[in-house]
Formats: C-alpha cells, structure tokens, sequence
C-alpha cells in the first residue's frame, strides 16, 4: 500500500446523516486530515463528536455553500481541498460540481453519478478546474480480490471463467419510502447495491460483451453478464423471500455468495478498513478515476432500460 499525503488537508463532508459517512468521517481521520465544515438536511448527526467535534454544520445547502466559498476566497490554508460526498445517489452530480466549483477534489460514494452522460459533463467541467473527481470502489483495495486478480492475470490458460453472483440484503417497508426505494433518485437495485459487485468483475474480467435480464422489479434484479474473460450469472434483491434455506435458518438477514469457477470467493471480513485504504491511495494520488468508474455506470444503466429476456449485445 502506497504512503499518504502526510500535510493535513481540508476536508468537508456532504451527506454526514447518511448511513456510509462514519466509514468516511473515519477514514478522514486516520489518514491525518482535518475536518472543516459539515452538511446534512437532518441533524442526527452525534457522530461527528466522535471525530471532528469542531467542525462547522450546516443544515442548509446554501448557507454550507456559501461557507465553503467564503473559505476559498481566504486563501490556502483555509480553503477546502477535498469534499467527501455521501448523499444520496441522485445527488452525487451536483455535489460533485459543487466540489469543482470552489476548485475542491471531491470524494464520491458509489455509483460515482447515475448516468453515463453525467460523466461526459464532468469530465468537462474537470478540465477546468482545479479539482479532481474520485470514485470509492473499495473492493478494488479488499486484499482477497486483489490476490484473485493477481492470479487471473498469470493464468495464461485461456479458459473462461463461470461467475455466481448471489447477493441478497434484506429490506424492511421503510426502504419503498425512502429515495433507497425510488428508481429515478437510487438507480434502482442494480444501480445502488450491486454496482460494486459490477465494478468488481469488470476490472478483473474484462469488457462486457452482452448481457440478458432475466427478472426485472423494484426488489430484485438478475440475468446473465459476458464479459471479455467470464460468464456471469447474478441475483441482486432486497426481498427477504429471496434468501436461501441456509441464511433463513441461521436467521441472517444478508446472503452474499461470489463462485468463481466453483470456488467461493470468501471476503466477509476485511471491511471496516477499506474506506481509509481508498482515502490513502487518493491521497497519494493513485484514487480511482470516473474513466474508473464508467464502465459499471454505463452497464446499470443500461440494465435499468434493458427489456427482459432479450439479449443486448454491445459494440
């Protein structure tokens, strides 16, 4: 693992309420930096004396923009260098311009935007700013996945991978009316708790080639992936019927199961760090681009139009 940035930096965070900011607000943390400035429409937001007691919050978006440019304009050391970004997904696009605009790097949570166009117009708006976009895919950093790419890469067989992908997360009704539960605001379930996954085997397994749905709702989501180098099967569902007899018998309300060519990939531990890898290889410069993170974006989105059944090839 590279070595960090060691001069403290100015961070703020957007989205502090949110379920992911404690992972954020730690790695921030452990990496050194310090947190200037906090925003969040709720005001559940204790946590924050757990590391940054000090920092300004702010439960208007406005004034908490006006904030951040105030500090800009009084100079380097008081200007904000990184804003960490934990809204909700249909916001990531304008807090991320929100980051360029004052000339901040900005730190976003998964899926980096929602559509593929959303990245044309940043990476537009990056070119002129002093500011830079990066994405958190942290199972690129998970020490297992990075062993198996390791010996994907030397296995000059030439053989196809098969991929089983089973993920199953349990939600409650609160979830439907929540923005968790809106297709428009979350992507849908491909888009908000799958696009890691998707991430995942792309990087290891190359392009995708074509790809078929073979279930399509609001709870669940599957089909089958051709990749450059794979076959993947996969599931994705917040429905509780959807979990295998073994999980409801030991009352879990998640299953999670990658099998590559038989094996299972086994990474249910090694989690709690994987914020902070990805903030320390952001750091020193080595953070994960939205060239990185086009290729998951692009494949969601077009799950989320792809009619079922039909096979969809890309050129």
């Amino acid at each position: 693992m590279a070595n960090y940035q060691i001069k403290p930096r100015n961070f703020a965070i957007t989205g502090v309420a949110g379920y992911i900011a404690p992972r954020h607000l730690q790695a921030i943390h452990d990496t050194g930096n310090k947190l200037v400035a906090a925003m969040d429409p709720f005001d559940s937001v204790g946590v924050l004396d757990r590391y940054f007691p000090d920092a300004s919050f702010f439960t208007e978006f406005e004034r908490y923009d006006r904030h951040l440019e105030k500090l800009r304009r009084m100079g380097d050391e008081e200007r904000i260098n990184y804003i960490s970004i934990c809204s909700p997904n249909y916001l990531h696009d304008a807090h991320i311009r929100q980051a360029l605009r004052i000339g901040a790097n900005a730190i976003c949570e998964k899926p980096l935007v929602l559509n593929p166009w959303n990245i044309d117009a940043l990476e537009e708006m990056e070119q002129d700013s002093e500011g830079r976009v990066y994405n958190v895919l942290q199972l690129r950093t998970h020490e297992k996945v990075l062993e198996l790419k390791n010996r994907i890469e030397k296995d000059t067989s030439g053989k196809r991978h098969k991929i089983l992908l089973h993920y199953i997360t349990s939600r409650g009704t609160w979830y439907r009316y929540s923005w968790k539960g809106v297709p428009e605001k979350s992507g849908g379930v491909a888009t908000n708790i799958g696009i890691h996954f998707f991430d995942m085997l792309i990087w290891m397994f190359g392009d995708v080639k074509s790809f078929r749905l073979t279930q399509h709702s609001t709870e669940t989501m599957a089909g089958e992936i051709e990749l450059a180098n794979a076959d993947v099967e996969w599931l994705l569902s917040i429905d509780r019927n959807n979990l295998p007899d073994i999980a409801v018998e030991k009352g879990m309300p998640t299953y999670r199961s990658i099998l590559i060519d038989g094996d299972e990939l086994e990474f249910s531990t090694g989690f709690t760090d994987l914020h902070t890898r990805v903030y320390q290889e952001t750091l020193a410069g080595n953070g994960f681009t939205m060239a990185d993170a086009r290729p998951s974006i692009e494949l969601v989105h077009r799950l989320r139009q792809a009619p079922v059944g039909i096979l969809q090839k890309i050129d």
